[in-house]
């Protein structure tokens, strides 16, 4: 997105007003925690909260970037970058951080196809670094992928390890596809993701904007980022129009899930919001967008 100096610059001072002004009295649901502001972030695509560094995410542009991973603090300040040798940003979407067999990983889902025409899509693990010293990374294991009915646009994607499954989210179709991939490492095979359900009671546009600007309320019900919670229980999924929660009950998968209405609300103020992440803890989210500055919004759902 191109903004012009003096606009940028107007942005950039009321949201750090904002910031100063409204952080310490939490809102209903969203309040401003942080801004990103360095140049090497200016289209934020994925968010994942480290689970081996306090009050840290991770953070990836996405295509026409380098093939680069951003730690962050919380507040949005750039504390370590991560060259990644043997993989290509063809067009990063998402993240999800997850613990399996002792140790802290990183997922990466190069899985965007805005023109739906991408034969294959890859995601990257990636074994999180322990000290936060920019430098490269290599993956761990890489997973190949084709969808098992022609090419769809993905920008959503979470990790369940304890089923040892990716949970993804098709972006364009009406209702949005659940998809589930094995985590595990394939080697050198390829992988088929199933569907598994379809979303219920995603948010549409409402009347006026339909009326008044009908290109944008088209994309106000496209799906750009989810995570699952730390006790996972509940997949957060962000449109351009809403932030969704969907909770299962004990023992109940993930399709079964996704076909009820989930707790909705409206995004807050974030361009083109396309990052999200739970927090460590679990009690709400850090979201963000395609944009710089870009504000860091900490989201807290209904308990």
């Amino acid at each position: 997105m191109s903004i012009i100096p003096a606009l940028r610059l107007s942005i950039l001072a009321a949201l750090a007003m904002c910031m100063a002004a409204c952080a310490p009295a939490p809102l209903p649901f969203a309040r401003l925690a942080g801004l990103i502001t360095s140049k090497d972030l200016d289209e934020v695509s994925g968010f994942a909260t480290s689970r081996a560094h306090q009050d840290v995410l991770w953070a990836i542009n996405d295509s026409g970037n380098p093939a680069r991973l951003h730690a962050l603090s919380v507040r949005g300040k750039v504390l370590a970058q991560f060259d990644v040798e043997g993989a290509k940003n063809i067009d990063w979407e998402d993240m999800a951080s997850f613990d399996l067999d002792g140790k802290h990983y990183l997922l990466v889902a190069d899985t965007g196809d805005n023109g739906g025409v991408r034969k294959s899509i890859t995601l990257y693990v990636f074994e999180e670094p322990a000290r936060l010293v920019s430098g490269t990374l290599r993956p761990a294991w890489t997973i190949r992928a084709r969808w098992p009915d022609g090419p769809r646009d993905c920008e959503a994607v979470a990790v369940d390890a304890v089923a040892g499954k990716i949970l993804l989210v098709s972006k364009k179709r009406a209702p949005p596809e659940l998809f589930a991939l094995p985590l595990a490492d394939p080697g050198k095979a390829w992988r088929e993701p199933r569907r598994i359900g379809r979303l219920s009671g995603v948010p549409a546009a409402d009347p006026e904007l339909q009326r008044s600007d009908p290109n944008m309320a088209k994309l106000f019900t496209q799906v750009t980022a989810a995570d699952l919670s730390p006790d996972g229980q509940t997949l957060a999924v962000l449109t351009y129009g809403s932030v969704l929660f969907y909770r299962r009950n004990v023992g109940e998968d993930w399709g079964t899930a996704v076909a009820r209405a989930p707790e909705a609300h409206d995004v807050p103020l974030i361009p083109q919001a396309e990052a999200l992440a739970w927090s460590a803890g679990g009690g709400g989210l850090y979201a963000s967008g395609e944009f710089n500055p870009a504000p860091i919004f900490y989201l807290t759902p209904e308990h």
